[in-house]
C-alpha cells in the first residue's frame, strides 16, 4: 500500500542550529511588560527558618513582588512520585540552594540584585551527605526493593571462586548547553502559556497547576527544543515554570526566569552516587552462578525520580550476563544534597557498573584477563533475567563480531609488546558489554499520541509529544511521515511540542521518545493514507487493493497514473474525505509486578560491545584513550548518521562520568565543583583518537520504529570500559597497586594508584629514567 522509501536524511535542525537560527527559550521574543525572576536559596544545607527579612529587597529599584511560601495560591508542592518537595521552603530548609524566595523584578539585573538583599536565620541541623550513614538512621525515600531469582545462600556454598568488595560511582553534572528556565504569559480567562526548558511537558503543566490552584486546561506548556537535557529537565524543570506560573498568575504580567550556569549547577539535581556492596560467587569453568548486591543510592533531599532510577538499577543489575541465582537490594537514601534525578542511562549505569567491577576483581584475583569471564557468561535467547523476562541476545552476536572485526588478538599482542618495552607508559585494553532495556519501567508511561493534517496543497504537518533536544526525534517522525505518504521530506513539518495540542504526553525519555512518538505518527499517517488510498481507487475505478503511493504519485497495480499526490488530497478535500488523524499508540506486551517483581517490562533489549584501549603515562597519571571500537545492536538503522552522532556522544558522556566528572560536596553539603574551573568535562583533547563503530544490522522483527532500535541512553555504558581500561594499564606497570573500584578514575587518582602497595621493578625503572632525564638537562 505504502511505498515510500526511507530517506537518510539530514538532521532538521542542522543548517538552523550552524546558522543561528534555531529558537529557544531565550530566543523568544519578550512580550512588552515582562517582568524577570530570580530565586533566593538556601545558604545552609539541613535546618528550620528561624527568620526570613524580605524588607530591604522589596525596597530594591524596580522589585515589584516576592514570593515566599505564604503567596502560593494552591498547593506548596512539586513532588510527582512521593509529594516530598515543597516549591519554596516553608520552615525548614532540606539543602543547599533550596528555593526559599521568588523577586520579580522589572529587569533580570533588579531582581538578581535583590536576591543579596535578602536576610535568613537558620537553625542548624544535622547535615547528611553519604547514603550509608542515611540508610544506618532510616532516611529512606521509600521502603527497599529486592530482585531475586534462583537461590543465592545455597548456591554460594556449591562455588569454588567467591569473591566479595565495595563500588562507589559519584554523581554527574548534566551540564545542558542552554540551563533551566520558563517564561510564563498570562492569557484570557485567567489561562496562562508557559514556554519551559522542560523534557516533560505534562509534567511541567500539572506542577504548576497544583501550585497556581488552576485546571490543567488551563495551562499550556509549549516546548520548541532544548538546548540539552539528558534527564536534568524531565522533573526539574517543573519548579522553575511554577514559579514562573505563580508570578504571572497573579501578577496578571509575563514572567521569566533563566538560571546563570552558577545557579543551575548549585541548585539542580545531578545523577545520582552510588555506593555498593558486592559479593560474587564462580564455579570451576568461571560461570558466574550466584551474585548478591545492595545498593545504596543518594537520592538528595526529596524522591524526585529517584524511585524509578533506583528500579531501572536493579534491572540492569546484571548487565549482559546470565546468573541464575541473583538477589539485589537496592535502598533509595534521604540525604541533603540537592533531589538527584534522571541523567542518561537512569541508574542502568550505576548497577552494571558493579557487576563489570566484580568480575574485574574476581579477574584480579584469580589472575586472569576480566575477558574470560566476561565471555563465558554472555547471555543467550532464552536466559531469564532476575525480573524475569527471557532475553532475546545479541550479546554473543556483538562480543565475537568485535573482536574479528577489529583484530582483538593482534591488538593484545601490539600492547603487550608495547608494555614490554616502554618504561614510562603502559597500555590497557578491556571489553565492555552492554544489555539495556527499551521502555519506561513504569508501564502506563509507554504511550504516545501524535496528530497529523494534511493540506489541500499537499504538505504535512505533525505534532506529537517528543521534546527535541538534539537527539533527532523530530529528523525520525519526519521521515515516518514522509515514508508512509510516499512524499519528500521537504513537505513535512513538526510544529512546537504543545498541551493545547498533544496532551498528557510521556517525558522524552527512557531512549523511548522516537519509538512512541514515530509510531503514533505512522498510525495517523497510515489512516489518513488509507482514505486517500481509497478515494483513489474511486477515482480510478480499481479496487484499493491494487492502489499504492509512490513518490508523489498514485500507482495501479506497480503502474504509475497521472494522479499526482498533491491532486489526489485536492480530490479528497472535495469529497470532503477527512485530512486529519489524532492516533493513540501505547507498547504492546509490556507488563509489570511490583509486588512479585517480575515482569515483561521491557519492549526490546539493546545489545553491543566496546573495546577500549588506553595509554597512561606512568610519571604524570594522565592518560590518552587510543581508540574505542564498538559493534552496536541497531537492529535496522533508519538514520545511521544521527545514530552514530548518538553513540559517539553517548559513548563519551559515560567515559567523562568514569575519568574526569567529579562532584565535590564538602561535609556541611555545600557544592564545591560549582563552575567548569573546578569540574571537568571532556573536550576535543581528551576524547578517543578514533572511535570506531559498526553496525550491528539484522532484520529480526522488534517494537521499534521500522526496527530501527533505540540509540540515546545504551551507548553511554560503552564509557564504563574506560575506568577499566586505565585499571588494566595501570596494573601493567604495578601489578601491586591497590585500585578501589571508585569512579571517576582521575589522573590524580591514577597517579596515586600507579605508585600504591608494593614497590616492583617498574617504578624502580621509572626513577632511574627520571634521574637519568634530569641528569641530561643538568
Amino acid at each position: 500500500m505504502f511505498s515510500g522509501k526511507m530517506d537518510n536524511m539530514k538532521n532538521r535542525d542542522s543548517k538552523t542550529h550552524t546558522t543561528g537560527q534555531s529558537v529557544y527559550l531565550d530566543d523568544i521574543p519578550l512580550v512588552q511588560g515582562t517582568l524577570f525572576g530570580a530565586c533566593f536559596g538556601s545558604p545552609v544545607a539541613h535546618g528550620i527558618i528561624k527568620s526570613l527579612d524580605i524588607k530591604a529587597a522589596e525596597d530594591m529599584p524596580g522589585v515589584v513582588k516576592i514570593f515566599t511560601a505564604r503567596d502560593i495560591t494552591g498547593e506548596n508542592q512539586i513532588g510527582g512520585i512521593v509529594p516530598d518537595e515543597p516549591l519554596l521552603a516553608d520552615h525548614k530548609v532540606d539543602f543547599c540552594g533550596m528555593p526559599v524566595a521568588f523577586v520579580v523584578a522589572e529587569t533580570d539585573e533588579a531582581a538578581r540584585a535583590a536576591v543579596k538583599k535578602i536576610k535568613i536565620e537558620i537553625e542548624h541541623l544535622p547535615v547528611i551527605t553519604d547514603p550509608r550513614v542515611a540508610q544506618a538512621k532510616g532516611e529512606l525515600i521509600i521502603p527497599p526493593r529486592t530482585f531475586v531469582l534462583g537461590d543465592t545462600a545455597e548456591a554460594f556454598k556449591k562455588c569454588a571462586h567467591v569473591f566479595s568488595g565495595e563500588v562507589n560511582t559519584n554523581g554527574q553534572e548534566h551540564l545542558y548547553i542552554e540551563t533551566q528556565g520558563a517564561y510564563a504569559l498570562p492569557q484570557e480567562n485567567d489561562a496562562l502559556k508557559i514556554y519551559s526548558s522542560t523534557q516533560s511537558p505534562r509534567a511541567t503543566q500539572a506542577a504548576s497547576c497544583r501550585v497556581v490552584g488552576i485546571p490543567m486546561h488551563q495551562v499550556e506548556v509549549d516546548v520548541t527544543r532544548l538546548g540539552g537535557g539528558f534527564g536534568g529537565k524531565e522533573d526539574q524543570a517543573n519548579a522553575w515554570a511554577a514559579m514562573c506560573a505563580l508570578a504571572a498568575y497573579q501578577l496578571k504580567k509575563p514572567v521569566k526566569y533563566a538560571l546563570s550556569r552558577v545557579e543551575d549547577m548549585a541548585m539542580t539535581g545531578k545523577r545520582h552516587p552510588y555506593s555498593s556492596d558486592y559479593i560474587i560467587g564462580l564455579n570451576e569453568d568461571l560461570k558466574i552462578i550466584a551474585y548478591q548486591v545492595t545498593f545504596y543510592q543518594n537520592a538528595g533531599a526529596a524522591a524526585d525520580l529517584s524511585p524509578a532510577v533506583l528500579e531501572r538499577t536493579l534491572f540492569h543489575c546484571t548487565n549482559t550476563y546470565f546468573i541464575p541465582n541473583v538477589k539485589a537490594i537496592a535502598y533509595s537514601c534521604r540525604t541533603n544534597l540537592p533531589p538527584n534525578t534522571a541523567f542518561r542511562g537512569f541508574g542502568g549505569p550505576q548497577g552494571m557498573f558493579v557487576i563489570e567491577s566484580a568480575i574485574a576483581g574476581a579477574a584480579e584475583s584469580l589472575g586472569i584477563d576480566a575477558a574470560v569471564i566476561q565471555e563465558k557468561n554472555l547471555n543467550k535467547n532464552g536466559d531469564m533475567f532476575p525480573y524475569g523476562q527471557l532475553a532475546e541476545s545479541e550479546a554473543i552476536n556483538c562480543w565475537n563480531k568485535a573482536g574479528a572485526l577489529y583484530g582483538i588478538d593482534k591488538i593484545r599482542k601490539e600492547v603487550a609488546a608495547f608494555n614490554a618495552s616502554s618504561v614510562l607508559y603502559r597500555k590497557g585494553i578491556s571489553f565492555m558489554p552492554v544489555c539495556f532495556g527499551i521502555s519506561f519501567t513504569n508501564t502506563m508511561m509507554n504511550q504516545a499520541r501524535a496528530l497529523v493534517h494534511v493540506y489541500t496543497d499537499g504538505s504535512i504537518s505533525v505534532s506529537t509529544g517528543a521534546v527535541e533536544m538534539g537527539q533527532g526525534v523530530n529528523t525520525k517522525i519526519i521521515q515516518t511521515a514522509a515514508h508512509v505518504f510516499s512524499v519528500s521530506t521537504d513537505k513535512v513539518r513538526i510544529q512546537t511540542t504543545s498541551t493545547h495540542r498533544i496532551a498528557n504526553t510521556s517525558p522524552s525519555a527512557a531512549s523511548a521518545t522516537a519509538d512512541l512518538n514515530c509510531k503514533a505518527t505512522q498510525i495517523a499517517c497510515s489512516a489518513i493514507a488509507e482514505r486517500l488510498i481509497q478515494v483513489a481507487a474511486n477515482e480510478l475505478g480499481i479496487v484499493a487493493g491494487s492502489v499504492s503511493l509512490k513518490d508523489e504519485m498514485v500507482f495501479a497495480d506497480n503502474e504509475k497514473t497521472d494522479l499526482s499526490w498533491k491532486k489526489l488530497v485536492m480530490t479528497a478535500f472535495m469529497k470532503r474525505v477527512n485530512l486529519s488523524e489524532h492516533a493513540h499508540y501505547s507498547t504492546p506486551v509490556i507488563h509489570y509486578d511490583k509486588i512479585k517483581e517480575k515482569g515483561h517490562p521491557f519492549a526490546y533489549h539493546v545489545y553491543g560491545t566496546a573495546i577500549t584501549i588506553v595509554t597512561v603515562d606512568c610519571l604524570r597519571g594522565i592518560y590518552e584513550f587510543d581508540a574505542v571500537k564498538i559493534v552496536h545492536d541497531f537492529g535496522t538503522s533508519m538514520n545511521p548518521a544521527i545514530d552514530r552522532g548518538q553513540i559517539e556522544g553517548g559513548l563519551v558522556q559515560g567515559m567523562g562520568w568514569m575519568t574526569m566528572e567529579e562532584i565535590i560536596y564538602d561535609a556541611a553539603g555545600r557544592l564545591r565543583s560549582n563552575a567548569l574551573s573546578t569540574y571537568k568535562v571532556p573536550d576535543i583533547y581528551s576524547v578517543p583518537r578514533e572511535i570506531a563503530i559498526d553496525f550491528l544490522q539484522t532484520d529480526k522483527e522488534n517494537l521499534a520504529i521500522f526496527r530501527s532500535k533505540a540509540v540515546g541512553e545504551p551507548p553511554l555504558m560503552y564509557g564504563l570500559g574506560a575506568f577499566f581500561a586505565i585499571r588494566n594499564a595501570i596494573k601493567a606497570f604495578n601489578p601491586a597497586a591497590l585500585i578501589p573500584f571508585d569512579a571517576p578514575l582521575t589522573p590524580e587518582k591514577t597517579l596515586m594508584a600507579l605508585y600504591s602497595g608494593k614497590q616492583t621493578g617498574s617504578l624502580m625503572k621509572v626513577q632511574e629514567a627520571v634521574n637519568e632525564t634530569s641528569g641530561a638537562n643538568s
